[in-house]
């Protein structure tokens, strides 16, 4: 969703899962992946 400011938010079904604003930095290389395959689960996003 376009934002100003450099905002970054990402949600799943309606939750928050990670806010650049909120964390005051910008998510870690990975960190976004992981955080998706936490909230939904292994059965439907296995590890590589």
């Amino acid at each position: 969703m376009p934002a100003s400011g450099g905002r970054f938010e990402l949600t799943l079904d309606d939750e928050l899962v990670f806010s650049k604003k909120a964390e005051g930095r910008h998510a870690e290389p990975g960190e976004i992946v992981a955080l998706v395959r936490d909230a939904l689960g292994p059965e439907v996003m296995p590890e590589e």
